[in-house]
């Protein structure tokens, strides 16, 4: 028995494939040959045909938008909480991060900051909450710092700072990674201060940095501008800070400086029973 024998003929098929090449429907199309042959052979009903036809469009349609999503946001390498090693970094608690990744910090226009040295996950993290923003239908941007603060530079020069940060403003969820790794231009505190600011309680960040807070100053070259940014930064915010050592460099400790290796190299210990993670969490109602 062919596709074409079930009730209203080769007509009515003809007609269906033509409405869903009409309504562009292309993954439908292919798969309503394999969708009809299992109506024959009594594994589906009707209505469950139809189900599976339009659940396979939604599909591809649906990859299509994450990926594009991926692109505008820049979010070009994509790394997922499945792929993070958390037996490498016992530091952190699990759990948490799982919790973050439910995306209630991005609704409540908080900030989130991954602390730690070099190599131990932050960037990964920062992504892999990204991608699941994206998932969900949240618009994200994804940058480091110095790159955001050069973007700006160039807009205030150009006299399009405005433009500029307005458009930074619009993804409910911006990420802005390394800092600290360069230094910031001279002026590049304030402009990213300007940004913060236009975000602030407006839209969601996740920030990673390898510095301290009290080393701020230096990273935006004063104190004023350090204390305006962490102001605003640290008003709704969750901090989660990674005590553990370089994932990149784990197999090449032999490569490092020996008064170096075992700080950088060595995952830490782990932690004791009943000892609290070294992270803090803040999420209060009024400026610190």
């Amino acid at each position: 028995m062919s596709a074409a024998s079930l009730e209203g003929g080769p007509a009515s098929l003809d007609r269906i494939r033509r409405y869903l090449v009409g309504l562009k429907m292309p993954r439908a199309l292919e798969a309503l040959e394999h969708i009809l042959r299992r109506i024959e052979r009594g594994e589906i009903s009707a209505l469950e045909a139809i189900d599976a036809l339009l659940g396979e469009e939604l599909t591809l349609r649906e990859g299509r938008r994450v990926k594009a999503a991926l692109k505008m946001g820049r979010l070009l390498t994509v790394k997922t909480l499945a792929g993070f090693d958390f037996s490498f970094q016992p530091s952190l608690d699990r759990d948490r991060i799982m919790a973050l990744a439910e995306l209630d910090f991005v609704d409540r226009h908080e900030v989130l900051h991954f602390l730690g040295q070099p190599g131990c996950g932050k960037t990964h993290l920062a992504l892999a909450l990204g991608v699941e923003a994206v998932k969900t239908g949240r618009s994200v941007y994804f940058s480091t710092l110095a790159d955001i603060v050069s973007s700006l530079a160039k807009a205030e020069r150009e006299g399009s700072l405005r433009e500029r940060l307005r458009f930074l403003c619009r993804p409910q969820l911006l990420i802005v990674d390394e800092i600290g790794y360069l230094p910031v231009i001279p002026g590049g505190g304030n402009l990213f201060f300007q940004l913060v600011n236009a975000r602030y309680e407006r839209g969601a960040m996740i920030l990673t940095s390898n510095r301290g807070f009290s080393e701020w100053d230096d990273v935006f070259g004063g104190t004023v501008v350090a204390t305006a940014l962490l102001d605003r930064l640290l008003h709704h915010t969750v901090v989660v800070q990674i005590e553990g050592a370089s994932y990149r460099l784990r197999r090449h400790a032999e490569l490092m400086p020996e008064n170096t290796r075992a700080r950088s190299i060595s995952p830490p210990p782990a932690r004791r029973r009943g000892r609290p993670p070294k992270e803090r969490e803040a999420n209060q109602d009024s400026n610190p």
